[in-house]
């Protein structure tokens, strides 16, 4: 099985991206505390979630091309990497 750390460049985007949702989720206990309007809250949520969609897409992107790499065609790879990124579109 593939583990995350076997990512090279993707892996400080991911870690960076971990980083600055991990302060969006500060900033959103801080906003509870503070008594924030629901609707700025919610919007915060809505950020911090979509930042965990795009680092999940990272790690799925390779996990397929590590699950990949030594059989399938470079078109097929691209194929299957296409289909990652439609999903990240959901």
């Amino acid at each position: 099985m593939t583990t995350v750390s076997g990512i090279e460049k993707p892996q400080s985007d991911v870690q960076l991206r971990l980083r600055r949702i991990e302060g969006q989720v500060r900033g959103i206990i801080g906003m509870l505390e503070d008594g924030k309007s629901c609707e700025d809250v919610v919007t915060q949520i809505m950020a911090a979630r979509a930042g965990m969609d795009r680092v999940a897409v990272e790690v799925l992107k390779c996990y397929v091309t590590d699950a990949m790499s030594g059989e399938p065609s470079a078109e097929a790879r691209e194929s299957v990497l296409r289909a990652v990124s439609l999903v990240a579109r959901l």
